[in-house]
């Protein structure tokens, strides 16, 4: 087994270590999060650091990277206060990636990428037409880590939309079924297969299959 000291991490190359340390934590959610600005003009990105903060309220946390260059979406969610979050799926995942180029602030990765706006009433923030699963958010706290000089973005769940046919009687969600993808590091994107749902542990009791 290979053994990788603090040292031996300080010292590797910027773009390696930052490839090994994303890979290390092992599958992550990948979505994209579409913004607009003040003036509706629309942009998209791709994030693998949406994670889940509380269910009442609906809460979800997104980590943004130090404030160094332009982040469009960052200053989109800011004036705004709003944002929608959309999976990925296999028709769509090589349009996403492209989203993480560095288009300027005039050019919506929308239209770079042949992605879809999906525009509702009522919500200023463009939807993914090509996503499965999608949700809104409304921007409810900032906070500054100044570990790192990144950024935590808290946004509260407003409304969702999903398959018809994901949603099972206790309220999980089926996400292979509405194939949703996972990644791992910076660019390695993978389906998923389902070993198997498990009984809520307690003591003493046996688990057991959930049949999904």
């Amino acid at each position: 087994m290979n053994h990788f000291s603090s040292t031996d991490i300080s010292q590797m190359e910027q773009r390696f270590r930052a490839a090994f340390i994303n890979s290390l934590g092992g599958f992550k959610s990948v979505v994209l999060v579409g913004t607009a600005n003040e003036s509706g003009d629309t942009n998209l990105a791709i994030f693998n650091s949406l994670f889940h903060i509380g269910a009442n309220p609906p809460l979800c946390g997104l980590i943004f990277r130090p404030d160094s260059v332009e982040r469009h979406t960052l200053s989109n969610i800011e004036s705004t206060g709003c944002y929608t979050i959309n999976h990925l799926n296999e028709a769509n995942y090589k349009k996403a990636h492209q989203t993480s180029a560095r288009y300027p602030a005039h050019i919506s990765e929308f239209d770079a990428t042949g992605l879809t706006p999906d525009i509702r009433e009522g919500f200023p923030a463009p939807f993914v037409k090509e996503s499965q699963v999608q949700f809104s958010m409304v921007l409810k706290e900032k906070i500054n880590l100044a570990l790192n000089g990144t950024i935590l973005i808290i946004g509260q769940i407003q409304e969702v939309w999903i398959p018809d046919n994901i949603l099972q009687q206790d309220g999980f969600l089926d996400l292979e079924g509405a194939g949703s993808l996972t990644c791992s590091g910076l660019d390695s994107y993978h389906s998923t297969k389902r070993l198997a749902r498990l009984s809520y542990a307690k003591p003493d009791q046996p688990i057991e299959v959930i049949p999904v």
